[in-house]
């Protein structure tokens, strides 16, 4: 009699993962979806400190079936998800890091989510440990959503439950090309792609572990690497989706979150030549994809820094960004009686500076935050009650002449 094919596939890539390895195995093992709904394919990616041994040790006692893969380490965790995905029976895949842990019901709840919904790709709600994990994307569970009417655009890790002959149908492969930002490639494209996504709010599915030694893949590699990044998610969305608000709406998110944190801080602790050299591998793109419809839609002190970074002016962007290191709160202005909030940073309404008011100037999501502001000036309320009234006059006077 044939096997029955498992529910979903759990890809786990590992590499020096000892000893957040133990609580994560244990992790899988107190599943409650059933042995006979699952495997493991975990793939030691050239450890040497007996992840690999642990990894074996760990399939022989297991009640569902284990692979495990010993390979030469690839110098990334794309390389590892790839393989693991190449040999993925399941109906669906999950990719776990070796470091991190799931709850208890996450595969049983995530898989029953899909299959209710017919869903491509199910998000569970994550917790960080020692770590910081994402969070507007949680206050509610969606059955069925997409990357345009959700905060999903926000969480781009790979730690999500996607159906496996949706990702064959489309050939995706992580990229293993890129040393950081792999996973945010990946699963943006798969929610341009998906025939609905489903957000799982009300159980925590997976808990991001903070590392003691602070080797997370993330935190490490240069900047250059960040540049490479922001550059293929740019493009990928360029290629999905046509220009207009909805490609705005995603372009925020590399611009915020790749982008932006190599003119924040840091800045003004690199020396002058990475700072030049960082203004040459944003200039492309701030000239390709910077517009008006990316920047309305971050805050003022976001907003100034990536338009100093497009007009290539180092020099005034290590003033802001010492100015954001003092951690003081911009002044506001307020003008045209309480309908416009500007935030007095650096070099605001400065000849020699040159930036224009608007730059400055908050939108109502950010100026409600200030006391005296109007999301409507009262000269717009007395000019739309005088149109009102001089419509209910002229329809009055039509009446009486009639």
């Amino acid at each position: 009699m044939a096997e029955t094919q498992p529910d979903v596939t759990v890809i786990i890539g590992a590499y020096e993962a000892m000893p957040y390895l133990i609580e994560c195995l244990a992790s899988v093992e107190a599943q409650t979806i059933g042995p006979d709904r699952f495997e493991v394919i975990a793939v030691d990616d050239g450890s040497t400190d007996g992840t690999g041994d642990r990894l074996e040790e760990f399939a022989e006692r297991t009640a569902f079936p284990v692979t495990v893969v010993r390979q030469d380490n690839s110098g990334g965790p794309s390389g590892p998800r790839n393989v693991g995905l190449s040999r993925a029976v399941g109906r669906y895949v999950f990719f776990l890091d070796a470091d991190d842990r799931l709850g208890p019901e996450a595969l049983e709840r995530m898989v029953a989510m899909a299959d209710r919904n017919d869903t491509d790709v199910v998000l569970g709600r994550v917790e960080g440990v020692d770590r910081k994990a994402p969070r507007s994307m949680w206050n509610a569970t969606l059955d069925r959503t997409n990357v345009f009417a959700s905060n999903i655009k926000f969480t781009l890790s790979a730690q999500k439950l996607f159906r496996r002959d949706f990702l064959e149908r489309h050939a995706m492969r992580f990229d293993e090309s890129l040393w950081t930002g792999e996973d945010a490639l990946f699963t943006m494209e798969a929610y341009l792609r998906a025939d609905g996504v489903s957000v799982l709010a009300d159980y925590t599915c997976y808990y991001l572990v903070g590392r003691e030694d602070g080797k997370h893949v993330t935190k490490s590699g240069s900047y250059t690497r960040r540049f490479d990044s922001a550059r293929a998610l740019m493009g990928l969305i360029a290629d999905l989706v046509p220009a207009g608000e909805r490609r705005d709406l995603l372009m925020v998110r590399p611009f915020l979150i790749t982008l932006l944190p190599q003119f924040g801080t840091v800045f003004t602790r690199d020396d002058e030549e990475i700072r030049q050299h960082k203004f040459e591998l944003a200039k492309p793109l701030m000239e390709m994809y910077w517009h008006d419809g990316v920047a309305r839609r971050l805050k003022v002190e976001e907003r100034l820094r990536l338009h100093l970074v497009a007009e290539q002016r180092s020099d005034l962007l290590v003033d802001v960004a010492t100015f954001l290191r003092s951690k003081k709160q911009a002044a506001a202005i307020l003008e045209r009686k309480g309908s416009r909030v500007y935030l007095v940073y650096p070099h605001f309404r400065e000849r020699e500076a040159g930036i224009p008011d608007e730059v400055y100037r908050a939108e109502p999501a950010e100026a409600r935050a200030f006391h005296g502001y109007r999301e409507h000036a009262p000269r717009s309320l007395a000019r739309r009650a005088l149109r009102k009234a001089r419509r209910t006059f002229a329809r009055a006077t039509s009446r009486d002449g009639s």
